[in-house]
């Protein structure tokens, strides 16, 4: 696997959101990106400034982290379209492997990412200048969430500095320079001892499946994953049968049900299925919105295996929500006089 870790600095509007492009509400000012090796060894560094187009002065939050100016911006950057085709031909490598029958192809490139914003501002700047897309559907390593999955109790996420200081690594490089936070992103992936982390993907979502035909399902690292076409509502979607099935992430069969969907305070539904072989299984089911259209969704759904402590406070939190809505019930009968 040819690893690629990339960091980006983005601008915004300095008056806020009157002064905002609705196409492109972050200008890329800095793309900065290591190349590493299967053992996570750094074998390349890439940097570029970018000069801003939409937003010439900085916003005097981002004027405070940055170790540069718009000067230096001026006299060093060059077009985004320029930085971002000489980034893309950068990651590529001149290795090659052969498919079948004498056919070889070049050998692919994965994007490593402290968190899943880069990828999206990325593409939205692309899109933009109307660059030629990434490929669809695209994975990614977001290595924000795999040092919190392993040290992280509540696998809630940190910044990169508190990773870094708690792995004790050297930080004499400045952060918020893009090409440092690749660099730091790289160590951490380096000091963490995650091992080989090639299962343990994501699916990056500003570009998703317009039909169920194009809906992805994948099993990796125990866990499910299913990005669905397009639906013409919420409702719509939970009445699909497809997407309310809860299957096992190990072996892919349907499970018995535990704990049928319910939605939580968040707006996620959950449900418990179990499987004979390989026990309880947590189904959760996120919208986002689809298009232009204020009421088309997709759904993310991820199914993994579930401790009995977590299928506990599962139960519990269903059980407070149906006695609450049942509660609900009864008043509105009661003030209408119903019994």
């Amino acid at each position: 696997m040819n690893i690629i870790v990339f960091d980006l600095e983005w601008n915004q509007s300095p008056i806020g959101q009157a002064g905002e492009h609705p196409r492109m509400p972050f200008e890329i000012i800095e793309i900065g990106a290591v190349k590493l090796d299967e053992h996570y060894h750094i074998i390349d560094e890439f940097r570029r400034l970018i000069k801003p187009k939409l937003y010439p002065t900085l916003h005097k939050y981002i004027r405070t982290i940055l170790n540069y100016d718009e000067k230096e911006l001026r006299k060093n950057g060059v077009d985004f379209r320029t930085a971002c085709t000489e980034f893309l031909r950068w990651c590529e490598t001149d290795e090659s492997i052969e498919v079948k029958d004498g056919v070889t192809v070049k050998v692919p490139y994965s994007f490593c990412t402290w968190g899943p914003s880069d990828l999206n501002y990325l593409q939205t700047n692309m899109d933009f200048y109307k660059m030629e897309k990434l490929p669809f559907p695209l994975k990614f390593y977001d290595i924000q969430q795999i040092y919190a999955e392993k040290y992280s109790k509540d696998k809630s996420i940190c910044k990169l500095e508190k990773a870094v200081e708690k792995l004790k690594i050297e930080h004499s490089r400045p952060f918020h320079a893009a090409v440092n936070d690749a660099y730091y992103t790289a160590m951490v992936m380096q000091k963490g001892h995650f091992g080989n982390i090639e299962e343990k993907f994501t699916f990056d979502i500003y570009r998703h499946p317009k039909n169920q035909d194009e809906s992805i399902t994948e099993f990796h690292n125990k866990v499910l994953d299913h990005i669905s076409g397009e639906f013409d509502s919420r409702g719509e979607a939970m009445d699909d049968m497809d997407l309310l099935t809860v299957r096992c992430s190990r072996c892919g069969g349907k499970t018995t049900k535990r704990i049928d969907w319910f939605q939580n305070t968040s707006g996620v539904e959950y449900a418990v299925g179990r499987c004979f072989k390989h026990g309880n299984m947590l189904a959760s089911i996120k919208f986002k919105p689809a298009s232009d259209s204020s009421t088309r969704v997709f759904a993310i759904k991820k199914i993994a295996p579930i401790s009995k402590t977590r299928y506990k406070e599962v139960k519990n939190k269903h059980d407070q929500i149906e006695a609450k809505q049942r509660e609900k019930y009864m008043n509105y009968r009661k003030k209408k006089g119903l019994k």
